[in-house]
């Protein structure tokens, strides 16, 4: 007896109407990108140092170079080494006029180089780049930088509560599913949006045909207790949970680096776009000849592995470094672009858009999380951000491994379906289903479908 995926073989799986749906939800998505990647400009931080009284004078009067000024003037930082201190300065008076142009410290230091230092008190200076950012029209550094995290993190609970109110929004602008429609009893609406996708499709929709399509506790609202109550479904839902959160907080965490990283961040971010075409191209490659479960496990653990090796590469070979970076930037693509379907296939009909959504509203806090990691670590240890995404993402794509293949088999309509996935296609059994018989009287247009009982 007939199905609903026998009916999107008349009507066709992915005609016309569907790369209209399709090619409309991407389009609201890449309204939004830039709200997303656009932090990577916005929030640079450059090369800054204290802003000391009378040393703006006294390198005019010296005439010493900007390097001359901060051997001269700035405290090494605080780990020893050759770079100076972004955030202290000596505790001195530059306008003595004891300070001489070639070894300005001298009457100071009275035989000992450990000078007293003194946070900034009269503000930064910012080395001259490319354009402004709203780290240096804020002097969003040291004691402030923090407020640069909190202004992405911002941004993201902003998407959590659009996420909230715009799902409600999104059912008056996107057809619902008519398989779900079916689970809900709608057939009046259904077989309208059938005739819809088979005429835009340019396919002819049988008039005499018979859905078989559940008619049980799918009926009633699904809520979270519905994710964990049986034992194949809360697996699912606390794996998906925890690649939805890893997922984007490596795939942002890569993105925000880039304006950390020092070198032209255009070059930067234009490679670390266009590695996401070779992602997607691997991606249509294998779904359907190897499967999907290790594709998405392999961009994990790739990511991961990625990471973890850019993190231990020596700074004087940096440019190796983002170039593996990049490489992990490749993989998690894969990853983010497979968690969406491999969601959507692991939840029966009826509960399917909310798994989704419950799974997906990780990512979120994910992306709360990313620029804390990458600022605030990066301050402590430049690798050591990398070190974090890598552990991750390896935990993301092992646990990857521990969910059901789903290439070959229909979707689910039931949570038995779910709690039996791990079956093949065809021993797949569906005793339970009693048929939906869809009357003329069901449709605005009774000369156009009717669907009749064989019993």
């Amino acid at each position: 007896m007939p199905t609903f995926d026998d009916v999107l073989e008349e009507v066709g799986k992915f005609g016309l109407y569907q790369k209209l749906i399709l090619g409309l939800v991407c389009l609201s998505s890449a309204a939004f990108s830039y709200l997303y990647v656009g932090f990577v400009f916005l929030a640079v931080t450059p090369d800054h140092w204290c802003r000391s009284p009378g040393v703006t004078e006294l390198r005019n009067k010296c005439n010493w170079s900007l390097e001359q000024e901060k051997n001269y003037t700035l405290p090494l930082g605080r780990s020893g080494s050759s770079s100076h201190s972004q955030c202290e300065r000596y505790d001195i008076d530059w306008n003595s006029s004891s300070v001489s142009c070639e070894n300005p410290l001298l009457f100071v230091q009275n035989g000992s180089w450990d000078l007293p230092r003194t946070a900034c008190q009269d503000g930064w200076v910012f080395e001259n780049g490319l354009s402004s950012s709203i780290v240096t029209e804020f002097e969003l550094v040291c004691s402030e930088a923090w407020k640069l995290d909190l202004s992405q993190a911002c941004l993201n609970l902003g998407f959590t509560l659009g996420t909230i109110i715009m799902g409600f929004a999104a059912d008056t602008l996107i057809p619902e599913s008519p398989r779900w429609m079916l689970s809900q009893k709608k057939n009046a609406e259904a077989i309208n949006v059938i005739q819809k996708i088979a005429k835009t499709n340019g396919n002819n929709f049988p008039k005499d045909f018979e859905i078989v399509e559940e008619c049980s506790e799918d009926l009633n609202h699904p809520s979270f207790v519905d994710l964990v109550r049986t034992p194949q479904i809360r697996k699912h839902t606390l794996i998906l949970m925890f690649n939805w959160f890893a997922i984007t907080l490596i795939y942002q965490g890569l993105v925000m680096r880039l304006g950390t990283l020092g070198g032209n961040i255009y070059l930067d971010f234009f490679i670390s776009g266009a590695v996401e075409i070779p992602a997607a191209i691997i991606i249509l490659l294998t779904i359907e000849r190897i499967g999907r479960r290790l594709p998405f496990a392999a961009g994990c653990l790739l990511s991961g592995a990625s990471c973890l090796i850019a993190a231990l590469i020596p700074d004087s070979i940096s440019w190796l470094s983002t170039a593996v970076a990049f490489v992990g930037k490749l993989g998690i693509t894969m990853s983010i672009e497979m968690v969406v379907f491999v969601n959507a296939e692991l939840y029966p009909t009826f509960m399917r858009n909310f798994g989704v959504s419950v799974c997906s509203s990780l990512c979120d806090i994910g992306g709360v999380a990313a620029p804390f990691i990458v600022y605030r670590l990066a301050g402590t240890w430049v690798g050591l951000p990398l070190v974090v995404f890598g552990v991750i993402g390896l935990i993301a794509g092992s646990l990857v491994l521990l969910l059901p293949e789903t290439k070959g088999l229909t979707l689910p309509d039931t949570i038995e379906d779910v709690e039996n996935i791990t079956r093949t296609k065809e021993k797949i059994l569906k005793t339970h289903y009693q048929p939906v018989v869809l009357h003329s009287t069901d449709i605005k247009d009774p000369t156009s479908v009717k669907m009749v009982s064989e019993t």
